[in-house]
């Protein structure tokens, strides 16, 4: 029997020469850290059902962005949980609401050295526990919503914020908030949009560590169908009609071909959320011993780039750092 002329295998036999020719890198510089902070607590408290994460005080926060400037990550996103909610979410754009003060503080402790980006929603702060302004009938008011996203925009850009990120996925929120920050003199604060945020299974941990899970019915009217791919392609190009600096897909790792569709139609960064479910799965078989926890954690991240994310929102950011180092 003849050999075949290319053997594929000669780029493979060193460490050296797979380094050489590997067409994908995941890079400190392609990560950002989501990050809690909470009203209310003496200390930082652990969630539960994501090992390794906190809820953060304003001291602890401070503390953790500056470990993570220290390792080169260019950006965190930050999401708050208030001591009070009521049905409008007024907490979301108080001046001295709990993510309007880190914002501050974080801004003196790092400057510009790093990115601070806010989740701009209201289920965090709505008694109800939904993404946005009800109806006399319980309904999620799409306008009157995007009506307080705007304001809470304005509001985080204040306290310097150079990022707001829209993630309600509400008709036309990208619009309103671009018109708003304009208009309140912000037309350098960027907008990263949950362009295509699904209705996953995946994000009972984060509902912990928000405290936002909905007290009655559930996001489907508003979130994307898991069904639906092209659809996510659409609500893309509408956000980057609306102005959308960043487009974002939620969740990674069970969406690797909506971010690939994504990636090839939109003209701006695309960024990935490897949700809590993602991270707490593979903690979960990690701590039982049933696979090798950094090598697991790594070919996530690898995956999720090579699907097309130019960056990655992870829980695993501080550890993939000192890794990739």
């Amino acid at each position: 029997m003849a050999f075949p002329e290319h053997r594929s295998r000669r780029l493979r036999r060193t460490p050296a020469l797979r380094r050489l020719v590997g067409e994908t890198r995941v890079d400190v510089d392609d990560l950002v850290a989501p990050l809690f902070v909470k009203e209310g607590i003496d200390g930082p408290e652990p969630v539960a059902s994501m090992p390794g994460v906190l809820q953060h005080t304003q001291e602890s926060l401070r503390k953790e962005v500056r470990a993570l400037a220290d390792l080169g990550i260019p950006a965190v996103v930050l999401f708050g949980v208030p001591a009070a909610k009521d049905a409008a979410g007024s907490g979301a754009d108080a001046r001295d609401g709990v993510v309007q003060v880190a914002l501050r503080s974080l801004r003196d402790e790092v400057g510009d050295d790093l990115v601070l980006i806010a989740d701009n929603c209201l289920d965090e702060y709505t008694d109800h526990g939904h993404c946005g302004v009800l109806t006399a009938d319980g309904e999620v008011d799409n306008d009157a919503t995007i009506a307080r996203y705007a304001e809470i925009a304005v509001s985080q850009a204040d306290a310097g914020a150079d990022v707001v990120a829209p993630s309600g996925m509400m008709d036309g929120q990208v619009g309103a908030i671009r018109a708003a920050l304009d208009s309140a003199s912000h037309g350098s604060t960027a907008i990263l949009a949950y362009s295509a945020k699904y209705a996953s299974a995946l994000y009972g941990p984060f509902r912990d560590a928000a405290e936002c899970a909905p007290q009655f019915g559930d996001r489907r009217s508003y979130q994307m169908d898991p069904r639906n791919a092209r659809e996510a392609v659409d609500e893309t190009a509408l956000d980057v009609a609306e102005g959308a600096d960043m487009v974002m897909v939620k969740p990674a790792m069970l969406y690797l071909d909506v971010i690939r569709a994504v990636s090839e139609m939109a003209d701006v960064p695309v960024a990935a959320y490897q949700i809590s479910g993602e991270y707490a799965m593979i903690e979960a078989a990690a701590a039982g011993g049933w696979l090798d926890r950094r090598s697991a954690v790594l070919e996530s991240l690898l995956a999720i780039r090579r699907a097309g994310a130019d960056v990655v929102l992870t829980y695993w950011a501080a550890e993939a750092a000192g890794w990739l180092r």
